[in-house]
């Protein structure tokens, strides 16, 4: 059979492994595949020909726009990230003809269902494994291995910057800011790291797992985010005092009044798999009604984990080619005309347990007017820590643990709260115990 001819688009750090998971393994991807695999033309303003194996045979040049009109390229592979040109080049090459694989989350979360219906109508595979979780086959899994469940819901460790921060805060009792700095120099966190620490990229990857586990429309817009800036060293400590470690989670539940869609700090018990994931590393937890939970565990970024999930993808479209666009996996798991309207629900609909810590004035009767307040709100307490004020001291934290609540509840009681003469702060993180 004719070998598949690839265009690459970008060869950066992925784009650059993606070339040399390629040339590497060339032999055992062309059994795989059925057929001989190659990269024609690439296109990259500047990149390391150093880090590259070969370039054998590889047209290169600076215009993306020729790749995606080059007559012989059967798969384009989309690696420059970013919302533009991404976007036109994408829907280009779909409008050619030609298959896509792309890593790029937050152009499938904003754009993706403009990008599948196109790709739907021309009959050609817009393949995205790589979008989420780096070398994780995530989606992979949402889309085949877990067909046969009626997926509940999803939490999931999908960002390694933020991870690394909470653990290094965990382990060696360091604050944000220094951590994040950190971070920076060793390359784990951007100049401008708001797109991970402000939740956002977690967010692009977590709508993208919601739609494929209940087949919904890519709903970015709807998606509740919250960073980790805010989490103190002590809620850290308090939180490991009371059995628990604050993980950067990406939370969707399927309930009955429509679909929870929210990344924000969270606090898990210690037992838990998930809470165990430390470092860069990211994990994945489903659960299914039929299979129960089940974990997904490795590198969510790099170099070569990003392009292992890459080629997959090209693989995957190599072996499909001939076969009947109606017969292929649907891009979202579900059949394109059987996606549900089932709503995105508010934060305030959505039921959590909470941890606080509240800063109070050391004074007789404040923590029985605070348990008071949420007792009136229908909130029960499940544990309570108060420590001893420093000498010369006349403040103490408070810090409770809630059994699950209303959100709209909380933030009514958390308001009367604020309001007493005797509480100086309050600050929240929400408790999920993934069961």
């Amino acid at each position: 059979m004719e070998p598949v001819k690839v265009g690459l688009l970008g060869l950066g750090t992925v784009g650059g492994g993606t070339m040399n998971v390629l040339h590497r393994n060339a032999a055992e991807i062309s059994r795989r595949a059925g057929r001989d695999i190659v990269v024609s033309h690439a296109a990259a303003r500047e990149y390391d020909p150093e880090s590259i194996d070969s370039l054998e045979g590889v047209t290169v040049s600076d215009d993306a726009f020729a790749v995606v009109r080059d007559p012989a390229v059967d798969v384009v592979v989309e690696l420059i990230g970013g919302y533009s040109p991404a976007k036109e080049l994408v829907l280009e090459a779909i409008a050619n003809g030609k298959h896509v694989v792309t890593a790029n989350k937050a152009l499938i979360a904003l754009h993706g269902n403009e990008i599948f219906s196109a790709a739907q109508a021309k009959g050609v595979t817009v393949a995205f494994e790589a979008a989420v979780a780096g070398g994780i086959p995530i989606i992979k899994a949402l889309r085949e291995g877990l067909a046969a469940n009626h997926i509940e819901w999803i939490a999931g460790i999908i960002n390694g910057t933020g991870n690394f921060i909470l653990t290094e805060m965990r382990d060696k009792g360091r604050d944000f800011a220094d951590v994040l700095r950190e971070a920076q120099e060793l390359g784990y966190a951007e100049a401008d790291p708001t797109f991970d620490v402000e939740g956002i990229d977690a967010a692009h990857k977590l709508t993208i797992l919601a739609s494929l586990a209940f087949g919904i429309p890519l709903q970015f817009d709807r998606c509740y985010t919250e960073g980790i800036g805010k989490i103190e060293s002590q809620d850290v400590e308090y939180a490991e005092e009371l059995g628990y470690r604050i993980k950067h989670l990406g939370v969707t539940r399927r309930t009955e009044a429509g679909v929870e869609l929210r990344v924000h700090p969270t606090l898990i018990p210690e037992r838990r798999l998930i809470a165990n994931v430390d470092g860069v590393m990211n994990a994945v937890l489903v659960k299914g009604d039929a299979v129960g939970p089940t974990l997904y565990y490795g590198a969510g970024a790099g170099s070569l984990p990003t392009a292992s999930a890459v080629v997959a993808d090209i693989i995957d479209i190599a072996r499909a080619l001939t076969v009947d666009p109606d017969s292929r996996v649907p891009h979202l798991a579900f059949q394109p005309d059987e996606l549900s309207d089932l709503p995105v629900l508010g934060m305030d609909q959505v039921e959590t347990a909470f941890y606080l810590r509240l800063t109070v004035e050391d004074k007789p009767g404040v923590l029985a007017r605070v348990t008071g307040i949420l007792g009136d709100s229908g909130i029960s307490i499940e544990a309570v820590k108060q420590k001893e004020p420093l000498e010369g001291e006349t403040q103490v934290p408070l810090v409770l643990l809630t059994h699950r609540v209303l959100e709209g509840d909380m933030d009514k009681a958390l308001a009367a709260i604020e309001s007493m003469e005797t509480v100086k702060s309050v600050s929240r993180i929400r408790v999920e115990y993934l069961d």
